[in-house]
């Protein structure tokens, strides 16, 4: 593939960074050292978080500007966003914390356009930016048909407010809807039921916005915990005309129980169980020859079947992209290339590529780099160099 034909960076959740001291700090000690070597001489894209503190800081200073020029020094060039998370993503733990604010609350609107905002500046005239996003929430108490009414009014407004700001900046930015396990949209025939059924229900005028300005952010981890083929869910995409603004490149855990001798279920259990940890949220799917069992971490899974495991388990574990197994374990990276072979050529706007392993401190010790920076670049490299030169 081409280089014209898509942009690559790493996501920066990844580094602490509550506020806009703390981000700058952290992009200066990591994402330099990941340039050395993954781009010494050109730029190199990054999928920046800005928490809300630190949107709200870069506008109310009026420091947009500044805090570009800062990163062209740099040579940091921040062609999508990560609007996901809303704070500290950093807390010791996070869990459902991150689903939250949900998109019926008025404050996730508004710092989604803060940072539509922010984006726009940091764009050059004429040119594309994706923002990622939670899908809509945690399924919480109270009636679904609710939510999903509200969330689809505030995602509306965020429309045509992105349709506004194109008019007047000439950059388009497309905010990137991210199906995740557990969540009210947790693949892709939801996300197309969602749009089917509460965003495209207005005057044409209305929904061309939302066609052009709302989209998805496939996650292929993701789309693998569920055990939705890659093909599936491109194809439950284009149903609709959803466009895909952004692939989050990311690998779980996957284990097969089925067939593994006895004695040895005990060993990869204990190896499955280091994943088990108390910041973020690990969902996981069983499936046998019943179907497929949800459970929203791997704690309660490990809790109802540690003593006879059974079947293939996934785990929302974001683990290296480079590896295909952990020692005993294995991973999906081979949904990576399944997604590759459902894109389209690109059109006007090239594929946008985040590499979104963020789970690297909390990662069992055996499998963690020496630094953080190492681990980021191997991704890069590996992606780059194994996925996209094959796709030409």
């Amino acid at each position: 593939m081409r280089s014209s034909d898509f942009q690559l960076g790493y996501c920066t959740n990844v580094h602490a960074g509550a506020n806009l001291a703390e981000v700058k700090t952290s992009l200066k000690e990591h994402a330099l050292v990941v340039k050395r070597s993954f781009s010494p001489t050109a730029d190199m894209g990054i999928g920046l978080w800005l928490g809300n503190e630190a949107a709200q800081q870069l506008i109310a200073t009026k420091r947009v500007a500044e805090f570009g020029m800062w990163l062209r020094d740099l040579g940091l060039h921040p062609f999508t966003f990560n609007a996901f998370p809303f704070s500290d993503f950093h807390q010791p733990s996070v869990k459902h914390n991150v689903y939250l604010p949900t998109w019926a609350d008025e404050s996730r609107l508004q710092y989604t356009l803060a940072i539509a905002t922010i984006q726009s500046k940091l764009l050059g005239v004429d040119s594309h930016g994706t923002i990622s996003t939670l899908p809509l929430g945690w399924p919480g108490p109270g009636s679904n048909d609710e939510f999903n009414v509200k969330c689809a009014q505030q995602l509306i407004r965020c429309a045509i407010e992105l349709a506004e700001l194109k008019h007047v900046t000439g950059r388009h930015i497309r905010v990137c809807l991210e199906p995740e396990p557990g969540c009210v949209i947790n693949n892709s025939a939801a996300l197309a039921g969602f749009f089917d059924q509460y965003l495209l229900l207005g005057p044409e005028s209305i929904n061309d916005h939302v066609r052009q300005h709302l989209g998805v952010c496939h996650d292929i981890c993701h789309s693998a915990v569920m055990f939705e083929s890659q093909q599936t869910a491109f194809n439950n995409y284009r149903s609709l005309g959803i466009i895909v603004g952004k692939v989050q490149v990311s690998s779980a855990v996957e284990c097969v129980f089925d067939n593994m001798p006895a004695d040895e279920k005990g060993t990869v259990v204990n190896v499955l169980a280091q994943f088990a940890e108390d910041r973020y949220l690990h969902q996981t799917t069983i499936r046998d020859e019943s179907g497929i069992t949800f459970y929203e971490d791997l704690s309660l899974a490990l809790q109802r079947h540690r003593r006879r495991p059974h079947g293939v388990w996934r785990v929302h574990f974001h683990v290296p992209i480079f590896a295909n197994q952990l020692a005993m374990l294995n991973t999906t990276q081979s949904e990576i290339h399944e997604c590759l072979k459902q894109l389209d050529p690109p059109g006007i706007q090239p594929l946008h590529f985040e590499i979104e392993t963020y789970a690297w401190s909390v990662m069992p010790i055996p499998w963690r780099p020496k630094s953080l920076a190492e681990g980021i670049a191997k991704e890069l490299i590996w992606f780059r160099d194994e996925c996209l030169t094959a796709r030409v």
